[in-house]
């Protein structure tokens, strides 16, 4: 089973930029379309970015297109949400996933591994 692990969060004022990075473990990364998601305290969980298995096609959450850019290195099994012109309604925990699914999706049940987050916090 594979392993994700996110690392790049942080607090940042807003307008600034962040890059996460999610590392993978095994040798199947490649297999997988990849997802970034984010929860804000007392909220659920939001689809964010999405890229699919050879990095071709890529879908972004209306409320991030134009400011955040995910990519893919499978030679690294990592995959990268470059976030710019951040908004303090950005501030949440940002989860990697990695799903079988063919076609990237943004529905977090059709996702197979998480990593444990990590902390973006965008000071006004």
């Amino acid at each position: 089973q594979g392993q994700l692990v996110e690392s790049g969060g942080g607090l940042v004022q807003a307008g600034g930029s962040l890059r996460l990075s999610c590392a993978a473990s095994g040798r199947t990364f490649s297999r997988y379309s990849m997802g970034w998601f984010r929860q804000a305290p007392g909220k659920e969980r939001d689809f964010v970015a999405t890229i699919s298995r050879n990095g071709g096609g890529t879908y972004y959450a209306d409320s991030v297109k134009g400011r955040f850019t995910i990519s893919r290195d499978d030679a690294k099994a990592t995959v990268y949400l470059q976030m710019n012109s951040l908004k303090p309604e950005d501030t949440a925990v940002y989860y990697c996933a990695a799903s079988f699914r063919v076609s990237p999706t943004g529905n977090p049940r059709d996702y197979n591994y998480w990593g444990q987050g990590t902390q973006v916090t965008v000071s006004s």
